[in-house]
């Protein structure tokens, strides 16, 4: 471009922080077999997108799995958020549930190249077969392969465990050790036409999920523990549970990560709820403490996110101090705006540390910032203690000092 001998020039230049828009972390792939499935629309091996919305598209996943996946995650979602962003890999189903899972394992190792085939990065997941184990001692095929795949994705699975006892659903649980894997431990009863089938309780989990992300805004910090799951005729087995004795079925469940759905009692001090069916599910599978609930780990996959978007605003630039100025401004403000939002509680404004970043790293081009988030914990327990108040006693005994003083 050259410059008029006589006239002007005019530039914009990009000296100043940069905003982003973040990223949809309600969108959902879900991996299951579907015999009757029309295969021109959802061929074998290949992922299809599309919006739950869309009944001409939902009707040709025929009856199987994923049709009742579609279903249950749409039976959650209210208001007007009447569709979710669905990704669906059909897979075939094999001569026993073995090479079914094999099929679905399959399907997850193609990952990392989902969200350029479909242009949409999934961040729940979901796969059918989860449930099923070769015997006590050996890992679901599919549950192994799940973890690698989130990664890649940034995204959770909620997990079909085992749901004929508690005992079970613990086993498998102990097979797990992840914090993007959120086991579930009961079935859902739902109608199909005139007939009552048990189905798999993922799915409406992850449109629980979409819920909540929805009623904030589309930002995935909220828990989801304590609401209502819709769209159920019943539970594949009713698990004993209290909010006051910690003794019963469902909180040794909730004890060993395994998340649970239970009814309403009326009247009933202990239960969840007075109707309907309520969900009760904070925590993933990892070893540790620090990043336990989900909804933490969801809210800094966002985060993370976000600086990737920002970085990449600024990287090929020439280190100099406006840049770096601009750059860390881009990450604070982001931080500064969930901060006001209540995404989280709070978070470190130095991120530049001079000791982390000699000369001859800033040399080779490499900058090293320290970000520090603290997301809010969900609410599990209230230990409140109730004791006598002497001084309203003591009030008492004034007013009556006090009013027979008036007495003639």
């Amino acid at each position: 471009m050259t410059a008029p001998n006589f006239g002007m020039t005019f530039s914009r230049p990009n000296s100043e922080p940069v905003p982003v828009t973040g990223a949809d972390f309600s969108k959902m792939w879900l991996i299951e077999a579907s015999a009757d499935a029309d295969a021109t629309v959802f061929p074998i091996g290949q992922e299809v997108r599309f919006s739950s919305s869309d009944e001409t598209k939902v009707a040709k996943l025929g009856t199987g799995p994923l049709r009742d996946a579609v279903a249950g995650i749409n039976s959650q979602l209210t208001g007007l958020n009447v569709g979710a962003d669905v990704i669906v890999s059909r897979i075939a189903e094999g001569a026993n549930v073995a090479a079914t899972c094999a099929n679905i394992v399959a399907a997850l190792q193609r990952a990392g190249s989902v969200p350029a085939l479909v242009d949409a990065t999934p961040r729940l997941v979901w796969c059918g077969r989860t449930a099923w184990r070769a015997d006590a001692d050996t890992v679901n095929p599919v549950v192994a392969a799940l973890p690698e795949a989130l990664e890649k994705l940034l995204a959770i699975a909620v997990v079909d465990v085992d749901d004929t006892s508690s005992a079970n659903a613990i086993d498998a649980r102990e097979t797990m050790s992840s914090q993007r894997l959120m086991p579930v431990g009961v079935a859902a009863r739902v109608y199909e036409g005139e007939t009552l089938v048990t189905r798999p309780m993922g799915p409406r989990i992850l449109g629980l999920f979409a819920r909540v992300d929805n009623e904030n805004g589309g930002r995935p910090f909220d828990p989801i523990a304590n609401r209502a799951i819709y769209g159920l005729a019943g539970l594949s087995r009713r698990i004993p549970f209290s909010l006051l004795d910690g003794s019963t079925e469902g909180q040794q469940m909730l004890d060993a990560e395994v998340s649970i759905v239970v009814p309403g009692q009326v009247n009933v001090d202990g239960a969840a709820a007075s109707g309907g069916f309520t969900f009760i599910g904070t925590d993933n599978t990892d070893t540790g403490e620090l990043w336990k609930q989900i909804h933490q780990v969801r809210g800094a996959d966002l985060i993370t996110v976000e600086v990737i978007q920002i970085t990449r605003e600024f990287l090929g630039r020439k280190i100099t101090v406006d840049m770096v100025e601009a750059y860390v401004n881009s990450l604070l403000f982001k931080l500064r705006d969930h901060k006001a939002a209540d995404d989280i509680l709070g978070y470190n404004r130095k991120v530049f540390i001079p000791d982390q970043n000699s000369p001859e790293n800033i040399r080779l081009g490499r900058l090293k910032l320290d970000l520090g988030i603290e997301p809010a914990p969900s609410f599990k327990r209230a230990d409140v203690a109730i004791h006598r108040y002497r001084p309203a006693v003591e009030g008492l005994i004034s007013e009556i000092v006090a009013r027979l003083g008036t007495v003639a």
